[in-house]
């Protein structure tokens, strides 16, 4: 029997992280780095308790989780093709390295999440 592919796993965390790199991200940048600084937006917009209650409330947390794992999957699934492209084959070490990698950052930012709730 052929054992199936774990690769469609990782397109979707790959598409998945671009997405939220191309959408969430630019607002994020947008808000915290120059709506506030340039006053359009109140300063207390970002401060501890606004930030503290998105983060613990049932719909922040996750679109937190997203914006912070999903780009990384998407990053570390491009270095690991672009080695590729460059000629350097990578290993089933670098894959489980890079991939690892990801997974410690997303198991990290849950567990600080509920820690916080």
């Amino acid at each position: 029997m052929k054992r199936r592919s774990e690769e469609p796993l990782y397109w979707l965390l790959f598409g998945a992280g671009g997405v939220v790199a191309a959408v969430l991200l630019p607002s994020f940048i947008l808000i915290s780095g120059l709506l506030v600084p340039l006053g359009i937006l109140e300063p207390a917009t970002m401060s501890y308790d606004n930030i503290h209650a998105l983060v613990t409330s049932w719909w922040g947390a996750p679109i937190v989780l997203a914006a912070i794992a999903l780009p990384i999957y998407h990053a570390m699934h491009r270095i690991f093709h672009g080695l590729h492209d460059l000629g350097i084959h990578p290993t089933k070490f670098l894959h489980v390295l890079l991939y690892g990698f990801a997974f410690l950052v997303s198991v990290a930012t849950l567990t600080l999440l509920v820690q916080m709730q």
